[in-house]
């Protein structure tokens, strides 16, 4: 998907609470240190650091996969030892697909977001691991980490790349701490429908079918008309729904009248003939 906007290029290192550091130990391949940096500022997040990595992160190819998160890559920090990388960290978060013969803390990307988004509220540096695309991190790397952090996959192939890694524990810490209704309707510069406009738009549609015959029995009338009124109070309809509505009873109006069944005013009401779309 293509949503990039650099006018409005934000990172959280700067914004409230700073986001994690996100920790690559021993990576392979450069153009899994560019996907990566390009996953970490999906989620706002830039503070890279790397531990003795086999090529360069200003590499041609690891520039070309970030696909425009340069910045992530600029600002990567590089170290010698894993110990060295997380010196100045409070808390560290290990990821893994596998079980580990230690006792050791384990939890999802959803919980382990919570806990470092509070304990970067609090004014902790935290951290994340990832470890090489081949092997993943090592046990003497996750003992030097609080807490093991594990994406609940398919248990019968869990296998990510290094950058999918990355994406999905990110995209957690950035949903904790988002705003974003879960539904929303976008009215694209038109408006919801008042009250009135829709009480005009009911009558004028209970004239039409009145006249067109809808009504078979008097006794039906009112619960039937309740049943329409309801059915369009769902829809959610927008002013400019409504206008084109009117006029899309204006032309049924214009029809022949069914024999015995005189028309009430065939121009009643706002709106006649209007279209839209």
């Amino acid at each position: 998907m293509s949503g990039t906007d650099l006018a409005r290029l934000a990172l959280s290192d700067g914004e409230g609470e700073p986001g994690p550091i996100v920790v690559l130990v021993q990576p392979q391949l450069a153009e899994n240190v560019g996907s990566a940096a390009r996953a970490m500022l999906n989620c706002g997040l830039s503070r890279l650091r790397l531990v003795a990595p086999r090529e360069s992160r200003l590499s041609e190819r690891a520039i070309a996969a970030a696909s425009g998160a340069d910045v992530v890559l600029e600002r990567a920090e590089v170290f010698a030892t894993l110990e060295e990388a997380i010196a100045d960290c409070h808390r560290v978060y290990a990821t893994s697909a596998r079980p580990r013969e230690m006792v050791k803390r384990v939890v999802t990307p959803r919980l382990g977001a919570a806990e470092l988004r509070q304990a970067s509220a609090a004014g902790e540096r935290v951290a994340l691991l990832f470890g090489p695309e081949r092997t993943g991190l090592v046990n003497d790397d996750i003992s030097l980490a609080d807490t093991i952090l594990s994406v609940p996959l398919n248990p019968g192939f869990s296998s990510l790349n290094l950058a999918q890694a990355v994406l999905l524990v990110c995209h957690e810490w950035f949903q904790a701490g988002d705003q974003t209704p879960a539904e929303e309707i976008s009215y694209h510069g038109n408006r919801p429908a008042t009250r009135g406009e829709l009480i005009n738009f009911f009558s004028r549609l209970e004239i039409g079918l009145e006249e067109g015959g809808f009504f078979q029995s008097p006794d039906m009338r009112p619960h039937m008309m309740r049943a329409i009124r309801n059915a369009f109070d769902r829809a959610g309809l927008t002013e400019q729904e409504i206008r084109t509505l009117h006029g899309v009873i204006y032309a049924l109006r214009k029809a022949p009248p069914t024999p015995g069944r005189p028309r009430k005013g065939d121009r009643e009401g706002a709106g006649d003939g209007v279209s839209g779309s």
